[in-house]
């Protein structure tokens, strides 16, 4: 009898173990309801000062003006900026990015940083924990050793799993409160050359002027989430200048109920559009109702251009379960490209060349649910037909993905593409 109640008892526990996994990884891949579930309708275009109140209000995150915006493409370029940057920095550093590992793209980091702690400047590091998986440890401990706050966005603990899941997906980086970079780039080895190979295709953008304020204050939310503390003062917020022209929107979204900002955005903005939207992004897969948006703005008329990688994306499991979902909108006329030289990673929108969003956002249901995410949205004619051509540029190198193609892709691939629906492309 003792036997079989010792049996009853490991069984039990062993039982409610599974179920305790089950129930963590179940939650973790599940996102937050949408909220969103019926097509939007409006009257107004995106050169209507409706259109842009209502970005304001909707969003609750005011349109700043007054700034200006350098833009840099690929890796090296990329760096380079952010890491002058870093060495003038006088007063304060924050940074944040999802991916952070390699010896040739994070250890200048590591060392402009520490150099700068070492002068006295401020450095809070926010740095994604499954992102930095692959960083060797030392590169946090000399981080550390010279006084940089380090802290690792959801670093395993009993009393987060069930957030475990909830990246940091935001790339942002402000120095002395008043020089902000924003874009697609996180910092590993893979957005640099290495012999034949020539990195990711991105772009990034350094910005000026009073949005810069939002772009810290978006760091400072997410500090303040991770360590409890606020960082407050003239040295993380000083009175800020006009730069330029270009009126611009810092957007944040989370896993929060009530904050997944992101999709909310681009359901209204694929609505408002009457010329064309042009969409630049690594990852493709966002749910029936925004691919309907997309096919109900072509069918009145909007000319779509989607870019996204081709072979050499980094995920072909994400590739495939997009792919099966295209037919419809190939059938609308909707222009698919594939990124052939290299595994595109950029985030770009631009609409009607009236508006634009740069940023860390993914076209997926991940981006739209589960991560913490930062977009700039500009409203400016010039800036928005920028945008636009960066991704046309690089429609050069890519090839058009048409409905034969389709229909003749290979079996293996199609599966390929259920079996990753069945999971869900956006884990």
């Amino acid at each position: 009898m003792k036997r079989r109640t010792r049996l009853v008892f490991y069984t039990s526990c062993v039982v409610a173990a599974l179920f305790m996994v089950g129930s963590v990884l179940y939650h973790n891949a599940q996102p937050s309801p949408k909220r969103l579930l019926e097509p939007v309708s409006v009257d107004m275009g995106t050169q209507d000062e409706a259109f842009m109140r209502t970005m304001g209000l909707l969003l609750e995150q005011p349109l700043v003006s007054g700034n200006r915006i350098d833009p840099f493409t690929d890796g090296e370029a990329i760096y380079d900026a952010m890491l002058a940057a870093i060495a003038s920095a006088e007063s304060s550093i924050t940074f944040e990015t999802y991916e952070f590992w390699g010896a040739t793209a994070a250890d200048p980091f590591v060392e402009a940083l520490s150099a700068a702690a070492e002068r006295g400047v401020a450095v809070h590091a926010l740095i994604d924990y499954v992102g930095s998986v692959p960083a060797a440890q030392g590169k946090f401990e000399r981080l550390e050793a010279a006084g940089v706050d380090v802290i690792r966005w959801r670093k395993p603990a009993w009393y987060e799993l069930s957030r475990f899941n909830h990246r940091t997906h935001r790339k942002l980086l402000v120095v002395d409160g008043h020089t902000g970079f924003i874009g697609g780039a996180n910092v590993t080895d893979s957005w640099l050359p290495e012999g034949d190979d020539v990195g990711y295709r991105d772009h990034h953008f350094r910005v000026r002027g009073p949005v810069v304020g939002n772009m810290q204050a978006a760091f400072v939310d997410t500090w303040l989430d991770a360590s409890g503390r606020l960082l407050l003062g003239e040295r993380y917020f000083p009175e800020l200048s006009e730069e330029g022209d270009v009126t611009a929107q810092m957007v944040t979204s989370t896993p929060l109920e009530g904050r997944h900002r992101m999709r909310k955005m681009l359901m209204l903005v694929i609505a408002s559009a009457q010329e064309h939207i042009t969409l630049g992004s690594a990852y493709f897969y966002p749910d029936e109702q925004f691919l309907q948006a997309l096919i109900e703005a072509r069918e009145r008329g909007v000319e779509i251009t989607i870019l996204v990688p081709g072979d050499s994306i980094d995920k072909g499991f994400v590739r495939h379960a997009s792919v099966n979902r295209w037919r419809p909108m190939l059938e609308a006329g909707v222009a698919f490209y594939e990124y052939q030289p290299a595994m595109y990673h950029a985030k770009l929108i631009s609409v009607d060349d009236r508006f634009a969003s740069i940023g860390s956002t993914n076209l997926d249901n991940r981006s739209f649910r589960i991560n913490q995410e930062g977009n700039l949205n500009v409203y400016d004619e010039e800036f928005a037909r920028y945008v636009r051509l960066l991704v046309e540029e690089d429609l050069q190198q890519a090839e058009r993905y048409d409905l034969e193609r389709w229909e003749n892709r290979p079996w293996r691939k199609r599966v390929a593409g259920w079996l990753s629906m069945l999971v869900g492309a956006h884990l």
